[in-house]
């Protein structure tokens, strides 16, 4: 199978880049360690028993404690009340110790996410998800980022080099991947646009990108006819659907992108798994070591 080009679309390799972004992280890790005698540590709190939560939450503490940082899980009951785990951020924010606080979301119905992540210090919010750390990207300033779009960003400017002027479609507008990577793509002189489940002509919004970020959650949304010929295609998405080949009960792995029909169209696209999920618990190391090394940066006037 082959493009319009006689070439089937690259695959742009996240779990590669990731495991070379780990190694970077852990290389500043150890630089503060010498330079400082600090051991960056990451706080993750899980609240109930998520079956997807709970393997996030244990491949995170490997890799934390893989890259050489100190990884602290706070495990709480469903039942948790909202003050509880108020009081423990509060600890956490006061905590020496600890340089990075993620709240793994979704929390129980009970526990308004938006009151926990206020709470946050921002200098700890590893997630990007305070307000304040919102503000800075909107505006320009130096703030934590979103692990995800952030890392999207990154696999972009491997594949491509610089950005600007490119015509770019961030569909989905979500405060955890859409808004934050249309923010990311600005600053790279992108122009950018913001599509959602309201656009009007949404496939021709689609055809005319350079780049299309696809973060939307609806499995095999964007068709292969609704790519550009030469695009660069990021997948966001991670949906199950019913995988009867391989038995009863099987699910696979898809993304918001029809990926078959789009690597005829594109120039390069992320696979789902193996491209943007990989990234996520790779940039949220390196947050939780920027956020050190500026903590530490800040303590000791530099």
């Amino acid at each position: 199978m082959t493009t319009e080009t006689g070439h089937r679309a690259k695959l742009i390799d996240g779990k590669g880049f990731a495991a070379g972004l780990r190694q970077q992280v852990a290389n500043r890790v150890a630089a503060l360690k010498a330079s400082h005698g600090i051991v960056p540590g990451l706080a993750v709190v899980l609240v109930g028993d998520d079956p997807a939560s709970e393997i996030y939450v244990r491949n995170k503490g490997r890799q934390t404690l893989e890259v050489g940082m100190q990884s602290f899980e706070h495990r709480l009951g469903a039942e948790t009340s909202q003050q509880a785990l108020l009081d423990l951020v509060a600890r956490l924010n006061a905590d020496p110790a600890v340089h990075g606080i993620l709240v793994q979301l979704p929390l129980p119905p009970h526990i308004e996410s938006a009151a926990v992540i206020a709470a946050i210090d921002p200098a700890k919010d590893v997630d990007g998800f305070h307000i304040q750390n919102a503000g800075l990207l909107a505006t320009g300033g130096r703030g934590l980022v979103p692990c995800t779009p952030l890392g999207c960003l990154m696999l972009l400017k491997e594949e491509l080099g610089d950005l600007s002027g490119l015509d770019a479609l961030v569909l989905g507008r979500s405060n955890i991947v859409g808004k934050p990577m249309a923010h990311l793509l600005l600053a790279e002189n992108c122009t950018v646009t913001i599509a959602h489940s309201r656009s009007r002509n949404l496939p021709d919004l689609c055809r005319r990108a350079d780049i299309l970020v696809a973060a939307v959650g609806r499995p095999q949304m964007v068709k292969g006819d609704w790519i550009k010929p030469g695009a660069t295609v990021i997948d966001v998405g991670i949906n199950r659907l019913p995988a009867p080949e391989k038995g009863q009960d099987k699910t696979r792995l898809v993304g918001d992108v029809d990926f078959e029909a789009a690597s005829l169209k594109a120039a390069a696209i992320t696979p789902v798994p193996g491209g943007v999920g990989p990234m996520t618990i790779a940039v949220l190391l390196a947050n939780s070591i920027t956020a050190a090394e500026r903590q530490s940066a800040r303590e000791s006037g530099e």
